[in-house]
């Protein structure tokens, strides 16, 4: 096995920048339609009420599970990569999380699925990563 080679992408998994807590939804939900919340991660996945059509359709296509996480549900590994960090996407691989896409990257999505996808696609392609799914 050659030991430079980049280890596999067994999982990835979405940062919002949000509580998952029924409070923390709701004080993000309201916050946002007053404009003093906003998670670009949010923007991709979800429309006003629920998960987009498009979002769901794209994880299916993609040859590791995309999960995503609130900030109170991430475990001590992910808090130490993504603190200060968020909403972003991570890459887990057998060695541990690597981010791949932060707040800045996820903005320039301006919501849409399949940019949030092409710029995966490219971050993980300039890490030597590749996920089935991404082009």
């Amino acid at each position: 096995m050659d030991d430079t080679a980049p280890p596999n992408v067994v999982r990835l998994i979405g940062v919002y920048h949000a509580d998952g807590s029924l409070l923390g939804e709701l004080r993000y939900w309201v916050g946002a339609r007053l404009g003093r919340a906003h998670c670009a991660l949010c923007d991709v996945t979800h429309g006003l009420v629920r998960t987009k059509p498009d979002w769901t359709a794209a994880r299916a296509r993609l040859g590791v599970p995309f999960d995503t996480v609130h900030l109170d549900e991430r475990d001590p590994d992910l808090v130490e990569v993504t603190d200060g960090r968020t909403p972003c996407v991570v890459a887990e691989t057998p060695d541990g999380v690597e981010l791949v896409l932060g707040p800045g990257d996820l903005a320039r999505c301006d919501g849409s699925v399949e940019a949030l996808l092409g710029s995966l696609g490219r971050a993980l392609h300039g890490r030597g990563m590749v996920v089935d799914g991404l082009g």
